[in-house]
C-alpha cells in the first residue's frame, strides 16, 4: 500500500494530540486514502454532513455522535453545513409523527452538530445557500448536493458517506483520490435522448432512469457518469437539480450535458436511448392507480423557484376537503425569503402545510393513515417506498400534483379502506427465505484468494458462512437495521439475512447516510461478522475502520464467481495479509 506523508498537524491528530475524536478521524481517512492508492492527503474548503434524522441516523448515528462528545476537542476544521433533519419542530404537530421520543432524538442529533462547530443549515440544497462554498476540493455527503456540486458548480468531490465526510470535516482533510483525479472525471455511459423534456418532473425521470440501466458488467467504480445528449441548450435551477437529485438515486456523482461547457474524453462503456415511449412509459407506471393519502413537494427541498411556481398553481384556491393533505418541504433560509415575497402566505392561506429544515425522504409517517404518498419527485419516490418507511409512491408532474390537491383532479376514491389498528402496530416485514444454493462441484483443492485490507485493522481470523449477491447492496432503506435482512424486491438477495455471515458483495449504493445502518447493526449485534467487496466501498468501509469490523476489498480473483451463498469460509489477515479461503463446499 502507499505510504502517504503527514504534515506536522496531521501527525499531531493521528498521535491523539488534537484529541479523539480528530484521531479517530485521521485514522479513517488514512484507511480511506490507504484503500484507494492516494498518495496525499489535501486541504478541503467545505463540508456537508448527511445522517441527521433518526429515521436515516438512527441508533447508530445517535451512538457515534454521543462518544464524539465527550471530546471536548472536537471541533470541525472548516465550514460544514448539515443535511435536512427529521421533522419541523416548530411545526411537529401538525406532522402527526407519532414515532417515540422522534423530536427529542432529533433535536439531540442537531444539537450534537452544532456542539462540533457544524452550521445547522438542516437543508439538502447547500449548494443553494448563501455564503457556502461551492469551489474547489470538498468532502460533501448528500448523494443530490454531490451531483449537482460536481456537475454545475465548481466544486469537486468525492461521493463521501456521512461517516467520511465528518472525518474529513473534523481534521480540514481528504484523500485525493476518485473524482478529485481529472481522469477519473470522464464520462463513462452515453444517453440519448429523442423526446423534448421541459417539465422538471421529465428530467427527474430521466436521471432515475438512467441509474435503473446500469449492468454488473459494467466497471464503473465511481459510478454512473453519464454524458447526456439532446437536452435544451439551456437548463434552468428547477431542471438542473431534479435531473441531478433523481440520477444520484442510482450513485451517479457527476453528469455532464453537451453544449453547456467542455467535458474531458469519454470512455464510453454503453449508449443508451430515452425516447418518448421511455417517458410516457414511465409516468404510466408511476401515477398512481389507487387513493393518495399525501401529496409531497420539494425533494429535494424546494427553490424559490419551485415554491413560486407552487404560489401561481395555488393562487385564489384552496385544498379540496376530501383530497389528500399538500405538504411543501423547503429550506429555512429559501421560506424566509417566501415569506417576505408573499409566497408563503399563498401557499398556506389554501391549507397546504409549508415546512423548513426537514424532507419528505427522511419523515417517518404515520401509517395509520399515511399510506400512498404522491410526489413530483424521483428522489422522494425511490425513498419513501423503500424499507426506511415502506409507503407505495407515485409521482406526477406538480401541477398535477397541485391539481388533485385542490380537487380538479381526481383518481378514484380518496377514502381508502384501512384497518387503522392493524396499520399502525403493523411493520413492514418480509420472511427470512433460505439463500439460494448454487450447485458446485467440490473441488479436492480449495478455492482460496488474496486481497487487500485497512491499514488500522490488525490482524484478524474470521470462519462462517458465506453471504453473497454480485448485485451493490443499498444499505439505507433496503437492509433491515433490527435483522440485517435484505428488503428489496427484485434484489437477488431479497429476504437473506447478512447478521452473523461473512457478506460478500460488489459495494453499497444509494444514500450516503448508509455507514450508520452497518454501525447501527454493530451495535445491536446484529452486523456480518466480517465483510468482503469486490471493490472499495465509501459505504462499507467507514463502518468497519471505526468499529474494527474485519474488511477487505479487491481480491486477484472472481470471489463472487467463485464462492456461493452457504459456503463455509475464512477471512484472515497475517501480517498485512489478506486471504479469503472457502473450507467446505453447500451443495443442494
Amino acid at each position: 500500500m502507499t505510504e502517504i506523508t503527514l504534515n506536522d498537524d496531521q501527525q499531531a491528530m493521528l498521535a491523539g494530540q488534537q484529541g479523539m475524536a480528530r484521531q479517530m478521524a485521521m485514522r479513517l481517512l488514512l484507511d480511506m486514502a490507504a484503500t484507494a492508492g492516494a498518495t496525499e492527503l489535501v486541504p478541503i474548503t467545505s463540508a456537508h454532513l448527511s445522517g441527521v434524522s433518526p429515521l436515516t441516523g438512527g441508533q447508530g448515528l445517535r451512538h457515534f455522535l454521543a462518544r464524539l462528545a465527550e471530546d471536548p476537542q472536537a471541533r470541525v476544521a472548516v465550514p460544514t453545513t448539515l443535511n435536512s433533519a427529521g421533522c419541523d419542530e416548530a411545526q411537529f404537530d401538525a406532522m402527526r409523527i407519532v414515532a417515540p421520543d422522534f423530536k427529542e432524538h432529533n433535536a439531540e442529533i442537531v444539537a450534537r452538530y452544532t456542539q462540533l462547530g457544524v452550521q445547522p443549515t438542516q437543508s439538502c440544497i447547500p449548494y443553494e445557500w448563501e455564503g457556502v462554498v461551492t469551489s474547489g476540493e470538498a468532502a460533501w455527503a448528500e448523494s443530490n448536493a454531490i451531483c449537482f456540486g460536481n456537475s454545475y458548480t465548481g466544486l469537486i468531490t468525492n461521493r463521501e458517506s456521512g461517516l467520511s465526510a465528518l472525518a474529513a470535516a473534523l481534521t480540514g482533510y481528504t484523500p485525493k483520490y476518485g473524482l478529485m483525479l481529472a481522469e477519473n472525471r470522464r464520462p463513462n455511459l452515453a444517453v440519448v435522448v429523442t423526446t423534448p423534456l421541459a417539465d422538471p418532473t421529465d428530467f427527474s425521470i430521466l436521471g432515475d432512469w438512467i441509474g435503473k440501466q446500469r449492468q454488473p458488467e459494467w466497471k464503473m467504480p465511481n459510478g454512473p457518469i453519464p454524458a447526456i445528449k439532446g437536452l435544451p441548450a439551456e437548463l434552468n435551477h428547477e431542471q438542473k437539480k431534479a435531473l441531478t437529485a433523481a440520477a444520484a438515486n442510482y450513485g451517479c456523482p457527476l453528469l455532464y450535458i453537451d453544449g453547456q461547457g467542455g467535458r474531458p474524453p469519454a470512455a464510453f462503456q454503453a449508449r443508451l436511448l430515452f425516447g418518448q415511449a421511455e417517458l410516457e412509459k414511465r409516468y404510466e407506471a408511476l401515477r398512481p392507480k389507487t387513493a393518495v393519502s399525501l401529496i409531497t413537494i420539494g425533494c429535494p427541498q424546494a427553490s424559490l423557484g419551485e415554491l413560486r411556481e407552487t404560489a401561481v398553481l395555488l393562487k385564489g384556491k384552496q385544498l379540496a376537503p376530501d383530497a389528500p393533505p399538500l405538504w411543501v418541504f423547503t429550506s429555512s433560509a429559501n421560506k424566509a425569503i417566501a415569506e417576505k415575497t408573499g409566497i408563503a402566505e399563498t401557499i398556506t392561506r389554501s391549507g397546504a402545510l409549508l415546512l423548513e429544515n426537514t424532507c419528505p425522504e427522511v419523515v417517518p409517517y404515520d401509517p395509520t393513515w399515511v399510506h400512498h404518498v404522491l410526489t413530483n419527485s424521483m428522489k422522494a419516490e425511490h425513498y419513501i417506498k423503500s424499507g426506511l418507511n415502506g409507503i407505495p409512491t407515485s409521482v406526477m408532474r406538480l401541477a398535477d400534483c397541485i391539481a388533485l390537491a385542490t380537487g380538479e383532479l381526481s383518481i378514484g376514491n380518496w377514502q381508502l379502506t384501512i384497518d387503522n389498528q392493524k396499520a399502525a402496530t403493523q411493520k413492514k416485514t418480509q420472511s427470512v427465505t433460505p439463500s439460494p444454493r448454487h450447485p458446485v462441484a467440490l473441488s479436492s483443492e480449495p478455492f482460496s484468494a488474496t486481497g487487500h485490507g485497512l491499514p488500522s485493522q490488525a490482524d484478524f481470523s474470521v470462519t462462517a458462512e458465506a453471504f453473497v449477491t454480485d448485485t451493490p447492496i443499498t444499505l439505507l432503506g433496503f437492509v433491515n437495521r433490527e435483522t440485517a435482512v435484505i428488503e428489496e424486491p427484485g434484489h437477488p438477495a431479497d429476504g437473506q439475512s447478512m447478521a452473523g455471515k461473512i457478506a460478500i458483495f460488489p459495494k453499497g449504493s444509494g444514500s450516503t447516510v448508509a455507514p450508520y445502518v452497518l454501525l447501527e447493526l454493530f451495535y445491536r449485534g446484529k452486523a456480518p461478522l466480517a465483510i468482503v467487496n469486490t471493490e472499495i466501498d465509501q459505504q462499507s468501509a467507514p463502518a468497519c475502520s471505526l468499529e474494527n469490523i474485519p474488511y477487505a476489498y479487491q481480491f486477484d480473483q472472481d470471489i463472487i464467481g467463485h464462492i456461493h451463498n452457504g459456503d463455509l469460509v475464512q477471512l484472515r489477515r497475517e501480517n498485512g495479509r489478506v486471504t479469503l479461503d472457502v473450507l467446505t463446499r453447500h451443495t443442494v
